[in-house]
């Protein structure tokens, strides 16, 4: 996620990071040397292209715009949504944690030991999580927080995370009936472990969900014959600046298409999707805190304006 001030005057014309120019400056391109070439016909041969109304390249051009408005707003939603659920994610494993240390006796060893090993599966829970999102090895960040002899069983069940939320109910089922906790709270602690795979329910329904590809497809197509067939359109009337008008058309609409293929797969790596990494490492501090650690790890900060 990209994390900067917002750019004033004329910086905003030449911001790079963060923006999806990169991804779209090839069709750009093309479509402004098509409006040259046109222009260049017609500047030295008037006749080749004839001026005509531009009304139905007009409600060509809004129609279009409607399209991708459309779905810009299903791909912000995606995006908003995924944010929203590692939010709950946040306050789940916060809250979950504060229980454990409040309310189970850490005074004795097995309270203690009860409460570490809890509190490190709900922090091996969220580096899972943002690993089976992103397809990555999760083995490095959650191996420190595992019990040696549970690993296995992890390696051997059919979701990394479910089996990290069913040590964790095991866990606590051990607790209520070493009477360290009451039935009342143990109902609590399980309305927090619900909210954590409630999380992960959503987290994967919003991953295993793309908008309709017939839709992708319709509004990409519509976009390239409308950018393909501006500059003739357009020659006749606006003469040898029909590259220029061309360009920032193009840049729009391939602009506005681009965004929202970053913003419907939120949980990627790409610049604008969330930064999974720094959310995580905020329930690992904060967990680590509640545990009454000292050394915390440091804080994920945003390189070049990048937040990951």
């Amino acid at each position: 996620m990209i994390i900067r001030d917002n750019p004033h005057s004329l910086r905003l014309f030449f911001i790079i990071r963060g923006s999806v120019l990169p991804l779209v400056y090839l069709r750009i391109i093309f479509i402004t040397l098509l409006g040259a070439g046109v222009a260049l016909v017609q500047h030295f041969y008037p006749a080749t292209f004839p001026s005509f109304t531009l009304a139905p390249v007009a409600l060509f051009g809004v129609a279009l715009s409607l399209f991708l408005g459309f779905r810009n707003n299903a791909s912000y939603d995606r995006w908003w949504e995924g944010r929203k659920q590692w939010g709950k994610l946040i306050v789940a494993s916060r809250s979950l944690s504060r229980k454990m240390v409040s309310y189970v006796d850490g005074t004795q060893k097995q309270g203690a030991e009860m409460q570490r090993y809890v509190i490190n599966l709900i922090i091996a829970f969220s580096h899972a999580l943002r690993h089976q999102l992103r397809s990555t090895d999760p083995w490095p960040d959650i191996t420190p927080y595992m019990a040696q002899n549970d690993i296995q069983f992890l390696r051997d069940a059919q979701s990394l995370t479910d089996g990290i939320l069913r040590l964790i109910g095991a866990k606590l089922g051990e607790c209520r009936r070493q009477n360290l906790i009451s039935d009342f709270l143990m109902l609590k602690m399980d309305e927090h472990m619900t909210a954590m795979a409630d999380v992960q329910a959503s987290c994967e329904r919003i991953q295993n969900t793309p908008l309709p590809f017939a839709y992708m497809l319709l509004v990409q197509r519509t976009a390239y014959l409308y950018c393909f067939i501006l500059p003739f359109a357009i020659v006749a009337s606006q003469g040898l600046v029909t590259p220029l008008f061309s360009a920032i058309i193009a840049y729009t609409f391939f602009g506005l298409d681009a965004l929202s293929e970053e913003l419907e797969e939120p949980f990627g790596v790409s610049a604008n999707d969330l930064p999974l990494h720094a959310m995580s490492r905020t329930i690992e501090i904060n967990l680590l805190d509640i545990l009454g650690e000292k050394t915390l790890p440091n804080p994920i900060q945003a390189h070049n304006h990048r937040l990951e």
